[in-house]
């Protein structure tokens, strides 16, 4: 499994001149890496180093799917806004919308985006000789499929750290963390509208000035990186700050506040890293913080966690993700661990599973919403894993790649981005994947999931 190329190729139609009077530099969507001419051998991070002159190719073979795309300054977080185009969508050509932050050099250059990419097609090449009806030229047919990608911007000042959304009725809000040690609460129905819409896209400019939240909260001591929608109960939030605080919030009538409770839950006693609300239960959350642990909480029982493991890691614990369906954590840390826990032996303080294939701090880790025993991690050296729990251990030394000394559960390794910040699952695109990163955003799917 090779490494996707870097170079892009900015699209020149008329939406992306649009976007650009909007406010952005050097925004374009990237076509797909070009294979190298000769097959080379298998590059497996970690293994053994790159020699002197070499370098790295994507095998386009190993994709289903492959775009990139750049936003200017580095957008370090984002999130996937559903659409109503439905749900497990495997047609192409594929669309989405993301919701993104960046962290630019000046407080005053940042901007909250909201991001439309359409026309996402496959990798599969036509077969040759193949002629469509009406005699079109091969050039006419790629132009026909370049990918197509519209930004709605709004100025933000100060870096944002994070930023993760949700539907609540016909509003779409994101909730972001950033430098200025605030959370704030968007309403994002204006970007939206204006990325499926010239005409709202050129009103949604002339009148474009600095983001006003519909609410704010400066009740935490520092900025922080913490925070989660509730998937049970609409609006619901929590947020945690780097002085280890965690505060929970509940949506008042109106859409348009919150009451939070200004008792914080504060069993950690160092930065609390990643919070995660249970799929299944309302009142429940996760967190995990500098201080090694991972920590279990119900919201009716405050201040103090439910459940804990004190030395989950062996250094600050990153992120953490919630199994849709079964009692699982993920866990990743600056170890470069990965580490599975079932909740029902949560207080045994063992994890049910230990990965070590990354070589650097773990960045980002999620299980696919639809199969549950199928995750992805991504980490601080630049490389995107994908495992599948299912794969029985007997397997090892027989793996289909022909790989020998790697875990029989780890299917791919996906590369090609400078330090990876942040992974998401789409939701309604089985098995396709949005990374985000220092030098942009790679969209994909990989023939292994």
């Amino acid at each position: 499994m090779s490494a996707p190329e870097e170079d892009t190729f900015p699209n020149e139609d008329g939406d992306m001149e649009e976007m650009e009077a909007g406010g952005s530099d050097d925004d374009g969507m990237g076509d797909e890496g070009k294979p190298g001419e000769d097959e080379g051998k298998v590059y497996v991070p970690g293994v053994e180093p790159l020699q002197p002159g070499e370098e790295l190719e994507m095998d386009r073979s190993a994709y289903r799917m492959y775009h990139e795309c750049q936003t200017g300054a580095p957008c370090l977080s984002f999130d996937i806004l559903r659409d109503g185009n439905g749900d497990s969508r495997e047609q192409y050509p594929m669309s989405m919308l993301l919701c993104a932050g960046t962290q630019a050099d000046s407080a005053l250059s940042n901007r909250l985006l909201v991001i439309r990419m359409h026309n996402l097609h496959g990798t599969e090449k036509e077969k040759e000789g193949e002629e469509s009806s009406d005699g079109e030229s091969e050039d006419e047919e790629d132009e026909d499929k370049k990918p197509q990608m519209e930004l709605a911007m709004m100025p933000h000042y100060g870096g944002i750290n994070r930023v993760r959304v949700t539907l609540r009725g016909e509003q779409a809000l994101a909730a972001v963390w950033s430098e200025k040690a605030q959370v704030e609460i968007f309403d994002l129905r204006s970007q939206v509208d204006a990325v499926h819409s010239s005409a709202a896209m050129s009103a949604f400019i002339k009148q474009q000035k600095e983001a006003t939240p519909l609410f704010s909260f400066s009740g935490h001591m520092t900025e922080g990186f913490a925070i989660d929608w509730s998937p049970k109960v609409p609006g619901r939030l929590v947020s945690g700050d780097c002085k280890k605080n965690i505060h929970v919030w509940e949506p008042r009538e109106g859409g348009t506040s919150w009451q939070i409770d200004q008792r914080p839950f504060s069993s950690h006693s160092k930065s609390v890293e990643d919070l995660q609300w249970s799929p299944t239960e309302p009142t429940v959350f996760a967190s995990c913080s500098v201080d090694q642990s991972i920590r279990v909480w119900d919201i009716r029982a405050p201040p103090n966690s439910m459940l804990s493991a004190n030395e989950a890691h062996s250094s600050d614990v990153n992120v953490i993700s919630w199994n849709r369906s079964e009692p699982f954590l993920l866990s990743g840390g600056d170890d470069g661990l990965l580490k599975v826990w079932d909740l029902r032996q949560f207080q045994s303080g063992r994890p049910v599973a230990n990965f070590k294939q990354h070589m650097a701090p773990v960045t980002s880790v999620e299980w696919n919403p639809v199969d549950s025993s199928v995750f992805a991690a991504s980490g601080a050296d630049d490389v995107v894993s994908q495992w599948d729990l299912s794969v029985e251990s007997c397997d090892v030394g027989a793996r289909a790649d022909g790989v020998k000394d790697l875990p029989p559960q780890l299917l791919f390794l996906h590369q090609g981005q400078t330090e990876i910040k942040e992974i998401h699952w789409h939701p309604q695109l089985p098995g396709v994947m949005i990374s985000t990163a220092l030098s942009g955003f790679n969209v994909f799917r990989t023939i292994s999931v």
